[in-house]
């Protein structure tokens, strides 16, 4: 199977690279920089960021089994929308939705076969719930969301078989909890409630996220797009 992985320098993306790579997969990173050198790991250098340099992505045709994963995404501004110095709505939808929506669109324009296409995009509980000081953050999700979804439609309406989930993988011990741990309280009114989930260990291990995606993927599909790992 070849597996395309958004984000594999770190966190989730790293641990789904390395699972899959443990399993004989071809796995294909996209990204800024990846520390891999195992011989079936191949790169593709772009700033999901940039929108211009995802435009310029081409996967050519892809047929027989083929699993695209949307993990690279960014936080932002850990601040009120009205507080903030630097808006960084732009640049949060860019990497958290507008790159994976793109991304999704060239993927199923690449795949031939009517099955044999997995996506997976990976979400998040703020897609589904409102979290002062996260405004672009949760607005990028619940946009991944309900695109994911309408996909899943459409492809269904062309008689194609394409698995797609929009998952949330629950609360994982990554980078981005140390930014969001780093706030004060006068910034970001959860401070205290995500320190919380550290000291009291109930963060998960990108490695064990990994693991439970890669089981859930062998399993019959329902149709089910919205997804928690948290079930």
């Amino acid at each position: 199977m070849q597996v395309f992985i958004t984000g594999v320098s770190k966190g989730l993306g790293k641990a789904l690279a390395t699972e899959f790579l443990k399993l004989g997969n071809e796995v294909i990173g996209i990204g800024r920089s990846h520390s891999f050198t195992d011989k079936n790991f191949r790169f593709i250098s772009c700033d999901l960021e940039n929108l211009e340099h995802v435009n310029k992505l081409d996967f050519g045709k892809l047929s027989s089994s083929v699993l695209f994963v949307n993990n690279a995404g960014i936080i932002g501004e850990i601040e009120r929308i009205s507080e903030q110095t630097s808006s960084d709505i732009q640049s949060v939808l860019n990497a958290n939705t507008l790159a994976p929506m793109l991304l999704c669109q060239k993927i199923l324009k690449a795949f031939a076969p009517t099955e044999g296409l997995s996506i997976l995009n990976i979400s998040s509980g703020a897609g589904k719930r409102a979290i002062p000081s996260w405004a672009s953050y949760c607005a990028s999700k619940a946009a991944l969301d309900i695109f994911s979804e309408t996909i899943y439609l459409e492809e269904k309406e062309r008689g194609r078989n394409v698995r797609i989930y929009a998952l949330s993988p629950g609360v994982i011990d990554t980078e981005m909890q140390n930014k969001i741990r780093s706030k004060k309280t006068s910034s970001f009114s959860s401070s205290e409630a995500f320190k919380e989930l550290k000291t009291s260990g109930e963060l998960v291990q990108p490695e064990l996220i990994a693991q439970k995606i890669i089981q859930l993927l062998k399993e019959a599909y329902s149709g089910e797009v919205i997804y928690s790992l948290k079930k």
